[in-house]
C-alpha cells in the first residue's frame, strides 16, 4: 500500500515589511504635506513632498534588491502615489495660491479648485494606465509626465514661491497654467526619458564630473528655485524632443 501524498504546502500570509515600510513613509510625507499647507507653512508641505518623491524611489529598489517584490507591494505603492503625487501636490498648491483666484470673481473661483481637482483626475489616470501597461512599455521612456515629476513641479513652485514672498492672486495664474499642464501631459502620449539606461558603474568623460560640480553648487544659491527650474525643464523636454523626433522623421520620409 502507497503513503499517501503529502499535502501542497500553503503559502505564507503576510507582507514584507522592509518595502512596504518604505512605502508607508512616502504615503506618511504626502499625507504630512497636506497638514503643513493647511497651517500655512508651505515650506514644510514643498520639502515634505520632495521627501516623498526619495522614499517612492526607495521602495522598489529595496524590494528587488532583496527580492521582496509582491503584488501587495505594487497595489500598496500605487495608492501612496496617489496620495503623494496625485492629491497632496493639488491641495498644497490651491492652498498656497489657487484659493486666493476668489478674490477675482466666482469664475476666477472656480477655476482655481477645478484645476486642482483636473491634475488629481489626471494623477490618477496616469497612474491606472501605468499600471495596466507594466511590462508591456518601452522601459527607456514613459509615456506622459510621471506623477513623482509632475509633483515636483508644484512643489518647486510653491517652495520657490513662498521663499521668494510671491503668493496671492498674482501667483494664482501662473500656478493654475502650470497645475493644468502638468495634468494634461500625465495623461498625453508625449514620451519622456526614464534614464534608466545610465550605468553609474562605467567611467564617464571628465566634463560630467565639472558639470556634476557645479550643478551641486547652482543648487545651494538657492534649493528652491534650482528644484523648480530642473522639474518645469524636464516637464518641457516631452513636447519638446516629440516635436524634434517628427521633424525628423519627416526629413527622413523625405529623404528616402
Amino acid at each position: 500500500m502507497s503513503d499517501p501524498s503529502p499535502e501542497p504546502r500553503r503559502k505564507r500570509r503576510g507582507i514584507y515589511l522592509l518595502p512596504n515600510l518604505i512605502t508607508t513613509l512616502a504615503l506618511f510625507f504626502g499625507f504630512y504635506a497636506v497638514v503643513a499647507a493647511q497651517s500655512g507653512t508651505y515650506e514644510l508641505a514643498a520639502i515634505a513632498i520632495f521627501v516623498a518623491m526619495v522614499m517612492d524611489g526607495l521602495d522598489g529598489r529595496v524590494a528587488r534588491l532583496t527580492h521582496t517584490q509582491s503584488d501587495f507591494g505594487v497595489q500598496f505603492d500605487s495608492i501612496a502615489d496617489m496620495v503623494s503625487f496625485g492629491i497632496a501636490p493639488a491641495l498644497v498648491v490651491y492652498l498656497w495660491a489657487l484659493a486666493d483666484l476668489a478674490s477675482l470673481g466666482a469664475v476666477w473661483e472656480k477655476l482655481g479648485w477645478l484645476g486642482a481637482f483636473i491634475y488629481t483626475a489626471c494623477a490618477g489616470l496616469r497612474l491606472a494606465r501605468f499600471n495596466t501597461q507594466a511590462g508591456m512599455a518601452d522601459k527607456r521612456y514613459f509615456q506622459g509626465l510621471p506623477s513623482p515629476a509632475a509633483a515636483a513641479t508644484l512643489a518647486g513652485l510653491v517652495w520657490a514661491g513662498d521663499r521668494l514672498d510671491f503668493g496671492g492672486w498674482p501667483a494664482g495664474i501662473p500656478a493654475l497654467v502650470i497645475t493644468l499642464l502638468a495634468g494634461v501631459l500625465m495623461v498625453s502620449n508625449v514620451r519622456y526619458d526614464s534614464f534608466k539606461e545610465i550605468d553609474f558603474r562605467y567611467r564617464v568623460p571628465f566634463v560630467v564630473m565639472v558639470l556634476g560640480v557645479m550643478a551641486v553648487a547652482l543648487m545651494s544659491l538657492h534649493p528652491p528655485s534650482v528644484l523648480f527650474a530642473l522639474a518645469l525643464t524636464y516637464m518641457g523636454s516631452g513636447p519638446v524632443l516629440t516635436v524634434l523626433r517628427r521633424r525628423r522623421r519627416r526629413k527622413r520620409r523625405k529623404a528616402g
